[in-house]
Order: structure tokens, then C-alpha cells, then sequence
């Protein structure tokens, strides 16, 4: 592939598909370039690693679920609505590389992989931020906090469910983050001011 027709996505969509014959670990930089065709300097042009190959998928889900939050069916229903559409429209999107997703988290989180661990910590607090945002979840104060503290948790436990989640629709996945924010809102009224409603 000439280098002028190169993109981050061709690279990524390469990756996976190379991921998808052996595992994110096994398959390298040098075997990307080679199946697209391209130098390593090629590749690096849009990644500076492999993890930021991974990134890119997550930076995908983060766009997939934003781009639903820009619809009308995304701005309507009760707050634990609203986030639940958000969080599965981002599930949604890393359902066909669900196998992926599981071998770039087993890399991740592999004891010599501490930095990738401490970028991770940032990835999932940025993402949960623009899940408030799209969900327009109103808390402030000290309520935004315990918001984003409980927000976080259910996000990755349900997270943990959909690595493994066979349902159609990823419906375990779905029922596990709705009892987990009907919990985060029941708890709400703890950290809001008296005579706020919660």
C-alpha cells in the first residue's frame, strides 16, 4: 500500500486483523508493515507504539458512543437511561472485536506493563468524564465526585461482564449496568444539599 494511502484506521484494521489470527502480543510492528505494504517509519507517522494502536480502538468507541449522544434518541428518558444508552452505544462498538479487546486488556495488564497500567487509569477517567457529559448527568459539588467514583466502578464491572458476554445483545451486560446505576442513584440523596432535589 502506497504510503499516501495509509490512514490511522487502515493501520488499525490492519492490526486487528492480525490480532484476530494469533493475538494482540504475538503479531508485531515489523508483520503490520509488512501486511500493509509500508515501512515501520509509515506506521509510525500515526503511532508512536502498539499501544497506541490499541488506543485508537478505544478512541473509536469514545467516538461511536459521542456521536450517539448527538442523536435525539439519546437525549431523551430518565438520567439512568440516558447513561445506560451511552455506556452500551460504547460497548456496542468493540462488540465485533470483542476477542481483541480481551488480548490488548491481558497485555495491559501484565505485571511488567505499569505504565500502560498508569495510562490506562487516565483513559478510563477521561472516558467516564465524556459519558457524563453525554448522558447530562447534573451533579455537582461534592455529589459529582461520589458520581464519578460510583460512575467508574459500574463502568468497569460492566466492562469486565462484556469481555465475557455471550447474551444476544449483550443483554447480561446491559441488566448488570442498569441495577448498578439504579444503585448509584438511589445513593445520590446522601451527598445532595437539603431542600436540592436529587
Amino acid at each position: 500500500m502506497a504510503a499516501d494511502m495509509l490512514s490511522p484506521q487502515t493501520i488499525l484494521f490492519a492490526a486487528i486483523a492480525l490480532a484476530q489470527q494469533s493475538s494482540w502480543e504475538r503479531f508485531s510492528l515489523q508483520q503490520l508493515a509488512g501486511s500493509l505494504n509500508c515501512g515501520l517509519s509509515d506506521i509510525h507517522r500515526y503511532f508512536r507504539s502498539k499501544d497506541d494502536i490499541a488506543e485508537a480502538l478505544f478512541d473509536g468507541a469514545d467516538r461511536a458512543m459521542l456521536a450517539y449522544a448527538d442523536t435525539e434518541a439519546a437525549k431523551v428518558g430518565s438520567e439512568q437511561e440516558r447513561t445506560l444508552n451511552c455506556i452500551m452505544s460504547w460497548f456496542h462498538y468493540l462488540a465485533p472485536y470483542k476477542a481483541v479487546v480481551r488480548d490488548i486488556m491481558r497485555y495491559k495488564l501484565e505485571p511488567g506493563h505499569v505504565h500502560l497500567q498508569a495510562h490506562g487509569v487516565t483513559r478510563v477517567s477521561r472516558t467516564v468524564q465524556w459519558f457524563r457529559e453525554a448522558a447530562a448527568r447534573p451533579q455537582q459539588g461534592l455529589a459529582k465526585v461520589a458520581d464519578e467514583i460510583a460512575l467508574t466502578s459500574a463502568y468497569l464491572s460492566s466492562f469486565y461482564c462484556f469481555l465475557s458476554d455471550n447474551s444476544a445483545d449483550n443483554a447480561k451486560t446491559r441488566a448488570l449496568l442498569r441495577g448498578l446505576l439504579k444503585r448509584i442513584h438511589a445513593g445520590h440523596g446522601f451527598f445532595s444539599r437539603p431542600g436540592r432535589a436529587t
